[in-house]
């Protein structure tokens, strides 16, 4: 895939597509549970200091109010825990297959999203329009699965959530959760650094629910060119290296 896009051509090509109807019912699913990440989220951003030199950078990037969406790099097992205790406001999607985990309960007080990463998880979809239309910020890791980190490719959901709400799109580079050559579900040595690198917000045009498979892939192509940049950006300011598939 050539990620040659930019904004014009995304604007270009997803306006001139007909009106559809609006956003699908969210009546039916209940309240989020934040109330144990709002008082926790300190104790454990606390805790990743205190075990690693966690270090944040354009932390301005992210809006104080209103819906947002941030699309970050996976590359280890601490992406998840560590962009939502640094993020003031953010909930995650996460793999369903935690959420029967031991750490599953704790995922779900914490308001956590389970989604499947085998098929179109329409139920995790409705819940990500949810946290949006809270005005929340939303986390999600748009490679789908820990791998290089270098957002060259991604799935479509980010681009498709923007298309729909109008949030603004923060990339957010990680670097450091895995070391250089490490196992996928490896752990970096206590004591060493840790990045979380915001970028500049990306506006995709908004259009109404649903979206035509060529609109989003247009819009995600775009994304994945942004993204990427914003990765090697990431690695230039921290002299921190990806850990490779």
């Amino acid at each position: 895939m050539t990620l040659d896009l930019t904004a014009a051509d995304i604007t270009r090509r997803v306006q001139t597509r007909p009106a559809a109807p609006d956003l699908p019912r969210l009546d039916d699913l209940p309240p989020l549970r934040t109330s144990m990440l709002t008082t926790m989220r300190g104790v454990f951003r606390a805790a990743l200091h205190a075990l690693w030199d966690v270090q944040v950078h354009g932390a301005a990037n992210v809006p104080t109010s209103g819906p947002v969406i941030l699309a970050a790099n996976h590359i280890g097992t601490l992406d998840g825990p560590l962009l939502v205790a640094e993020t003031p406001r953010a909930l995650a999607l996460a793999k369903s297959e935690l959420f029967d985990s031991p750490v599953g309960p704790v995922l779900s007080a914490a308001g956590q999203i389970p989604v499947s990463r085998d098929y179109i998880d329409h139920r995790a979809v409705k819940r990500c329009l949810q946290v949006l239309h809270d005005g929340r910020v939303l986390a999600i890791f748009p490679e789908g699965r820990r791998g290089a980190g270098d957002m060259t490719m991604l799935r479509g959901g980010a681009a498709y959530l923007a298309m729909v709400t109008g949030a603004p799109v923060v990339p957010v580079a990680l670097l450091g959760t895995r070391v250089p050559a490490g196992h996928l579900k490896s752990t970096p040595p206590l004591g060493s650094s840790m990045h979380i690198v915001y970028g500049e917000q990306v506006h995709i045009p908004m259009r109404e629910w649903p979206r035509r498979k060529a609109d989003v892939a247009a819009a995600t192509q775009y994304l994945a060119q942004v993204c990427n940049a914003h990765v090697r950006a990431a690695v230039d300011l921290t002299q921190m290296s990806l850990p490779g598939a």
